[in-house]
C-alpha cells in the first residue's frame, strides 16, 4: 500500500513537472526504483505511466504539426518510429546492472539539455545550418534516445532543427509534441508486448500524472515562468547528483 502511495504521489509530482516545463521522469522513476521495480522495468513502467499525457499534449497540438524547414513532417515521424523502436529494444536487452551504470549519465545529458538546450541552440543556429538529410540522420538518433529513456529528448529536438529552420521557435512546439509521443507511442507498445511493465506501479502512477498533469496546466498559467524553471532544474540537479553518488560513490570510497 505505502509502495502505491508513493508511486500515485510521484506520478502527480511527475504530471506537473511535464505540464510545466517538463522532467517529468526525473520524479517517475527513482519513485519506481525505491518502490522495489528493478531499474529496467522501473524506465519502461515510468514510460508508460507518464503516455497519455504526452499523447493529449501531441492531440491538443495536432493542427499545428507542420513540417520543419524542408523536412516534411512524415519525414521526420518515420525516422522518430524506427529510432524508438531501436531504443525500445536495446532498453528491452539491457541487463538491469548496465543500465543502473548508465542511468546516472543520462539523467546528466537530461539535466543539461533541460539547462543549456535552448542557449546551445540559439548558439548554434547562429553559426551553423544543416541539410535535411543530417536533420533526418539526427532525428533517427533522437528516436533512439526518446525510445531508451527520453529525458528532455524534446528539447534536443527543437535545438536540432534550429540548425534547419530559423523561424519562430514556438512554432516548433506542436512537431516536437508529436515526434516525441510518436517514440514513446513505440516504446510503449515494445514494452507491453515484452511484458516489461510492472502494472500495479504504472497504474498508480498513470493515475496520478494524470491528475498531476491537469493541476500544473493551471498552475502555469499563474506562476512565474523563471520560478518554475528553477524549481524545475534544483530537482532535476539534485536527482542526478543523488544517483551519482548512489551508483559511484561505494566504488571510491573501496578506492
Amino acid at each position: 500500500m505505502n509502495a502505491m502511495i508513493m508511486t500515485f504521489s510521484a506520478g502527480m509530482v511527475a504530471g506537473a513537472m511535464n505540464a510545466l516545463a517538463g522532467g517529468g521522469s526525473f520524479v517517475s522513476l527513482p519513485a519506481l526504483i525505491a518502490a522495489g521495480v528493478p531499474p529496467v522495468q522501473a524506465n519502461t513502467s515510468s514510460t508508460v505511466a507518464l503516455f497519455p499525457g504526452g499523447l493529449a499534449s501531441a492531440w491538443a497540438y495536432r493542427d499545428g504539426a507542420r513540417s520543419v524547414g524542408a523536412v516534411p513532417i512524415r519525414a521526420l515521424l518515420a525516422a522518430t518510429l524506427c529510432g524508438g523502436l531501436v531504443g525500445a529494444l536495446l532498453l528491452l536487452r539491457t541487463p538491469s546492472a548496465t543500465f543502473s551504470f548508465v542511468l546516472p549519465w543520462l539523467l546528466l545529458a537530461a539535466s543539461l539539455a533541460l539547462a543549456f538546450g535552448r542557449r546551445v541552440g540559439e548558439a548554434l543556429r547562429a553559426r551553423w545550418h544543416i541539410h535535411a538529410h543530417a536533420v533526418l540522420a539526427l532525428q533517427f538518433g533522437l528516436g533512439i534516445y526518446g525510445g531508451y529513456f527520453g529525458g528532455a529528448v524534446g528539447i534536443m529536438m527543437i535545438a536540432v532543427w534550429g540548425l534547419l529552420d530559423n523561424g519562430d521557435i514556438k512554432r516548433l512546439n506542436a512537431p516536437r509534441t508529436l515526434l516525441v509521443s510518436a517514440a514513446n507511442t513505440v516504446a510503449v507498445l515494445a514494452f507491453i508486448a515484452a511484458g516489461a511493465v510492472r502494472w500495479p506501479e504504472t497504474l498508480a502512477m498513470l493515475a496520478g500524472a494524470v491528475i498531476g498533469g491537469y493541476g500544473g496546466a493551471h498552475v502555469g498559467k499563474r506562476a512565474p515562468a523563471n520560478v518554475i524553471r528553477a524549481v524545475t532544474l534544483c530537482a532535476t540537479a539534485c536527482i542526478t547528483l543523488v544517483f551519482f553518488l548512489k551508483t559511484y560513490a561505494p566504488t571510491l570510497l573501496q578506492h
